[in-house]
């Protein structure tokens, strides 16, 4: 492991450091190549119907709270994602005077494809790893994920 400029030297310092280069260069990395990878989806789009898909439908204002947006922000994205016909409002069963947002079969299979391109592109990413570099890459990961999620108070 490399020393990262600005860490104090210490093993856990230069470790910290080079975990924030690294997952700094990683999202910059998948930002940039998210169009590439599926050009019918931007990656808001894709996260959004992704969030859809996990949850079984939910409002437009828990899309918001869950991702820290603007409700005026996911509104615009959930109007293109209509117009797209890849989500539908329907009527909420709990209260008849709000909508859930769901995925239309369009949107299903847009997901799918995306989602599927992704897969492949991590296959071949790491096509070399050992199957016990990824059992630990995976679990570290997850450890990583739920830390977060904890201290962010979410259960995502």
């Amino acid at each position: 492991m490399k020393a990262v400029e600005g860490s104090d030297g210490t093993a856990d310092e230069v470790a910290l450091e080079t975990i924030h280069h690294e997952l700094t260069s990683f999202a910059r990395r998948a930002r940039a190549s998210a169009g590439r990878m599926h050009p019918e989806l931007s990656l808001v789009s894709y996260t959004l119907l992704g969030h859809l898909e996990e949850s079984g439908g939910c409002r437009a204002t828990d899309l918001a709270v869950h991702y820290a947006l603007d409700k005026s922000t996911v509104s615009r994205q959930v109007t293109a994602l209509e117009r797209a016909g890849l989500v539908e409002r329907r009527a909420d069963p709990d209260d008849n005077r709000g909508q859930l947002l769901h995925l239309t079969p369009a949107g299903t299979a847009a997901l799918a494809r995306v989602t599927e391109r992704r897969r492949e592109a991590f296959r071949a990413r790491l096509a070399d790893w050992s199957a016990d570099d990824l059992a630990r890459f995976a679990e570290y990961l997850v450890r990583y994920n739920a830390a977060a999620a904890a201290r962010d108070g979410r259960t995502d």
